[in-house]
């Protein structure tokens, strides 16, 4: 997927992207290639591999969760790693407001020197470990939307997103071929720490590759001993 198709592909289902919006994935791209020379962000590197496989991927939230373009939602993303998908959500939809949270340092300093350089407001990258951050008054059940990607298995991932989600907003949970599978072992998670399946919808990429979005919302707040600490969750899912 070239860029120009890229754009195309969106406009068609409704989001419609700038040139200054185009020139900020042009400059994403040239920075993720760039920086993944030095230590490793992605696998991905060609630019019609990227557009597909991590800027159009991204923004399937906005294609299939359409809330999102309403008003300016708060959006925190756990495990950012490079970016994806909060940042192509943030260049395509100006208005979110983004947090993006990871672990490993190189992967924060890379993520600050991107959004200096795209010049984007209303962004905060925070280093430190989903299990910590959950506890942190300032941020537990404080956003309207929580999502990763490619981080953990569905009931694992529960417990890593939904503490940080208020009552009333939504886990946006993005899964390949596996994902209906990975909620139906969810499910007793979502119900401990307050979560409901609301929605899946269930898409291919362009290139045919199975895509499914399911739509968690939080009817009850999470109980205060989640998320536990660092390491259990993956050790012991609930």
């Amino acid at each position: 997927m070239n860029p120009e198709s890229f754009k195309n592909q969106l406009a068609m289902a409704g989001v419609h992207l700038s040139d200054d919006q185009m020139a900020q994935f042009a400059t994403y791209f040239d920075e993720l290639v760039t920086v993944n020379e030095s230590f490793n962000l992605t696998a991905i590197t060609e630019q019609d591999e990227v557009y597909l496989k991590h800027f159009f991927d991204s923004l399937t939230l906005v294609l299939k969760v359409p809330e999102l373009l309403e008003g300016s939602a708060s959006l925190i993303d756990v495990g950012s790693g490079a970016g994806f998908p909060a940042l192509p959500l943030k260049i395509a939809l100006p208005n979110l407001k983004i947090t993006m949270v990871d672990s490993l340092n190189k992967r924060v300093n890379f993520l600050k020197n991107t959004v200096k350089k795209l010049g984007l407001n209303d962004v905060q990258v925070l280093h430190g470990r989903a299990e910590d951050l959950g506890h942190d008054s300032k941020l537990r059940e404080s956003f309207d939307f929580a999502t990763a990607r490619a981080v953990a298995r569905t009931q694992v991932l529960a417990e890593y997103t939904l503490p940080f989600v208020k009552v009333g907003g939504e886990f946006l949970v993005m899964k390949g071929s596996a994902g209906q599978e990975e909620m139906n072992a969810g499910k007793k998670a979502l119900a401990t720490l307050g979560g409901e399946l609301l929605s899946e919808k269930t898409f291919e990429l362009p290139n045919g590759d199975p895509r499914v979005i399911q739509v968690v919302k939080k009817v009850a707040k999470t109980p205060k001993k989640y998320p536990r600490q660092a390491g259990t969750p993956t050790k012991k899912p609930l």
